[in-house]
């Protein structure tokens, strides 16, 4: 009996181990993605939440076995004071700038940068402090090596599922269950009441963000929908709290000097039969380009809520049109997959708002601005092809860049 009641429990350690990681790195991604869409200064600077949490686990697992049982009891209050807080005051880009300067012109509710930002740091890290501290105490239970396989089993888990939850557009509120589940398993029978107010708190706050009208979530954004107050025809998106993009009627996409449509005015000669754009998004370009007598027009687009959203409300309905072949893909890697040849490519104000990782500047759309990038467009080009972009790009320096580029590439300077 003896044998058999050790061997029970340390195969309930060893998953009970496994569990407690994977709630860690499940927690740690899940503030890093829902802090960026609530408070913009957060989706560039996603390292703000990483330190945090990297703080906090090294101090949880500093902590010697015997002591700081209190941080493991406290762990879920901290965890509801982080959710209750950045939904009372979260920081967004100003609706009515015309300068998208991310980190001036921002509308908070309530508490200045200064405030906001030190306590999300400082909540994040008791936060996986007291998860660091449970996953720490479980570790030392086992022998080294078992307890290193077990946690990277765990680490694993926890990375994966919440990917496959970003995939499927999980909402916040089927993170902040399944956290509050493992929290409440983790945290044993005799904490159920002491955990179970404050994660029921966070869970609700997630719920009401959840069912808010408009709020929706992509594999890459939180999406806020809002229709025009001065026409039913035209709707606002913003994506991470910053105005992203907007549907509009054909005849405003089509009046003069309009961006989406001169490249079809620069090139008054070139057929416009087959039409491939890049960042179709909800679809403006699409329309702009069937309007010009388009035959196919390959539309690109990586987030395919923004395009549901096109096919769903775009006055023009271009989504609904035969000739439009949608494909929802990462630009790049469509251009290098494709044979196919065009009369007219669009590079079309592809922003991503958001960065590949932590560890890096770089956003979705950097591979497309790259010499490759632009070469790889002239070589899907018909022989009277024509390539545009066009974008906010704001600084001369930037544009005097591309242009260079485009230059060497094409063999002629920029229209």
């Amino acid at each position: 009996m003896k044998l058999t009641d050790s061997g029970q429990k340390v195969s309930s350690v060893r998953w009970r181990l496994v569990l407690a990681s994977t709630t860690m790195l499940f927690v740690e991604l899940a503030l890093i993605r829902w802090a960026g869409a609530n408070v913009v200064h957060l989706s560039y600077f996603s390292n703000f939440i990483l330190l945090g949490s990297f703080l906090g686990i090294g101090i949880g697992f500093l902590i010697p076995a015997a002591r700081g049982q209190w941080l493991k009891r406290w762990t879920p209050i901290p965890l509801a004071l982080l959710v209750i807080f950045v939904r009372a005051y979260p920081v967004q880009v100003r609706q009515s700038s015309s300068e998208v300067i991310y980190f001036t012109a921002v509308k908070t509710t309530g508490l200045p940068q200064w405030v906001t930002l030190p306590a999300i740091f400082l909540l994040t890290a008791v936060i996986m402090a007291g998860i660091g501290k449970i996953t720490a105490d479980l570790f030392r239970q086992l022998p080294s090596l078992d307890a290193y396989r077990y946690d990277l089993l765990g680490s694993i888990t926890g990375s994966v599922s919440f990917a496959v939850l970003s995939w499927l557009r999980a909402p916040s509120v089927v993170w902040g269950v399944l956290a509050a589940v493992a929290l409440l398993i983790l945290g044993g029978r005799r904490n159920t009441l002491f955990y179970g107010v404050p994660l029921a708190a966070m869970v609700a706050a997630l719920f009401l963000e959840t069912t808010t009208a408009g709020i929706s979530w992509s594999p890459y954004y939180k999406i806020e929908l809002k229709s025009s107050p001065t026409t039913t025809r035209t709707f606002y998106i913003s994506a991470n709290g910053v105005p992203h993009q907007s549907t509009a009627p054909l005849p405003v996409l089509m009046r003069e000097n309009s961006p989406y449509r001169q490249a079809y005015d620069q090139t008054p000669s070139n057929p416009h039969k087959r039409v491939l754009i890049i960042g179709a998004g909800n679809g403006n370009d699409v329309a702009v380009a069937l309007a010009h007598g388009a035959e196919r027009v390959d539309a690109v687009e990586i987030d395919p809520r923004l395009q549901e959203i096109g096919a769903q409300l775009h006055p023009a309905r271009p989504y609904d049109d035969p000739r439009v072949h949608v494909h929802i893909d990462d630009g790049r890697a469509f251009l290098e997959r494709t044979n196919a040849k065009y009369d007219l490519i669009i590079l079309a104000l592809p922003d991503s708002l958001t960065l590949v990782s932590g560890a890096s500047n770089l956003r979705l759309e950097s591979y497309l601005f790259t010499r490759q990038a632009f070469e790889a467009a002239r070589d899907h080009l018909t022989p009277d092809g024509a390539f545009a972009m066009y974008n906010y790009y704001r600084k001369s320096w930037l544009v005097d860049r591309f242009a260079g580029d485009l230059d060497d590439l094409y063999g002629h300077a920029p229209a």
